[in-house]
């Protein structure tokens, strides 16, 4: 009798030592930061549960040991960890008293990307991301935006484009290129096609469809030159702020006047910078290419932020550092005094008047804003080669932008906490 019991007591102490679970760590530890979130995004294409543990391990992933789930990580080099049962109970034991919390992604996020069809590959940073990631995306222009195509998705990345019409205000170093005359004939054309006279109609016209997206529930991720060209559009709405250098008559006369800051996802109060030999938009943008730091003296910091309280911000943040080089865009960050006040702010230079990166919620929806061109370029120049992220795979910068693409998979329930 004795002996069976040891039996049945050695039998019951083997089952929990056995694997459970893998945990795909976030620290330091990680062999591949960029690729693991594509783990994620596997797992939930092939619909295994995964939990995102917020604040362990730099944000690190939990999810059902699945032999298949096994072999894509040995395959892409992303390290995980073998749980048993009671190791994961001290995990969730540790969770539960720290500030930590558990965010169970419930389905696969179906994403888009903005992108005109004469972008080369590289020039879009959350392309290169989610490609080395190996996560799916569509691609959608101005023709899909109008027709409705946003309604098939949970989450718009928007390209580097100018919604103001001025295309990207290149005008003074570029407009006798080929590549900047292609970009009219193409925008034109698609003008002319959708109905519109002049192409700032048109991105006007996109600008709106993009903010009923989001009123309606969609998550906008944007960067550089969208984040501030988007607003603008928004608050302009059908004014004509072009010069005639891009559209052949001149500006409204009272166009500042008529600029509608209610209608914006996240700036207001800014002035418009019309000439088109300006390199700049408004007065919202921080960048000073006159005052560049350098890559070693140029850095953000991320906000820490109560992760059962606060788990959206708590998402957006998850990094295995809180301190990120910086880098610079057209627009690389927005001064602080132009940032409505219920945007959130999750990064910023200590000491500085500008943020890099942000967040906000429009109707049944949430935006998010963040900063400069590339995490791993300081100053990206056109005509650049595109950046190899295998030379990368633990940029805490591109891990703000994964981030964002796990974001709408979250249990919607948590989100509204």
């Amino acid at each position: 009798m004795f002996k069976k019991y040891t039996f049945l007591a050695l039998l019951i102490a083997a089952s929990l030592t056995l694997s459970a679970e893998i945990l795909i760590p976030m620290d330091m530890a990680q062999s591949n930061h960029l690729k693991a979130y594509g783990i994620a995004f596997t797992a939930l294409q092939k619909q295994i549960p995964v939990k995102w543990l917020l604040n362990y391990r730099g944000g690190s992933f939990l999810i059902s040991d699945a032999a298949e789930i096994v072999n894509i990580c040995n395959i892409r080099g992303v390290r995980f960890e073998n749980v048993s049962s009671s190791a994961v109970g001290s995990i969730m034991l540790e969770i539960q008293s720290s500030n930590m919390e558990v965010m169970v992604l419930e389905k696969e996020p179906s994403i888009a990307v903005y992108i005109p069809p004469n972008a080369l590959p590289w020039d879009d940073a959350v392309t290169l991301a989610l490609d080395y990631a190996e996560i799916k995306y569509d691609k959608v222009w101005d023709e899909e935006v109008l027709n409705g195509k946003l309604n098939d998705y949970d989450w718009l990345h928007l390209h580097h484009e100018d919604f103001t019409g001025q295309y990207g205000k290149f005008y003074g170093s570029f407009h006798n290129t080929n590549w900047y005359q292609n970009d009219e004939r193409v925008n034109e054309a698609m003008a002319v096609k959708l109905g519109y006279q002049k192409v700032w109609q048109l991105k006007h016209a996109v600008a709106e469809k993009i903010r009923e997206y989001v009123i309606n529930g969609g998550f906008l991720f944007a960067m550089c030159g969208a984040i501030d060209t988007i607003d603008i559009a928004l608050a302009a709405k059908n004014v004509d702020i072009c010069d005639a250098a891009f559209d052949g008559d001149g500006i409204d006369p009272n166009y500042q006047s008529k600029l509608d800051f209610s209608r914006t996802f996240a700036f207001e109060n800014f002035t418009l910078k019309t000439n088109p030999y300006e390199y700049e938009f408004s007065d919202m943008d921080a960048s000073d290419y006159n005052r560049l730091k350098g890559a070693e003296a140029d850095y953000f910091q991320l906000f820490d932020f109560s992760a059962k309280y606060d788990p959206v911000p708590t998402m957006l943040t998850q990094c295995h550092t809180n301190v990120i080089n910086g880098f610079l865009g057209q627009t690389t960050s927005i001064f602080k005094d132009k940032i409505k006040k219920s945007v959130i702010i999750l990064a910023e230079a200590p000491g500085q008047t500008d943020a890099k990166y942000m967040h906000g919620n429009l109707g049944k929806g949430t935006f998010t804003f963040y900063g400069g061109h590339d995490p791993e370029d300081y100053q990206h120049r056109i005509g650049d080669p595109e950046t190899i992220l295998d030379l990368h795979k633990n940029s805490p910068g591109y891990r703000l932008i994964l981030n964002n693409v796990l974001f709408p998979a979250a249990e919607k329930k948590k989100l509204k906490t």
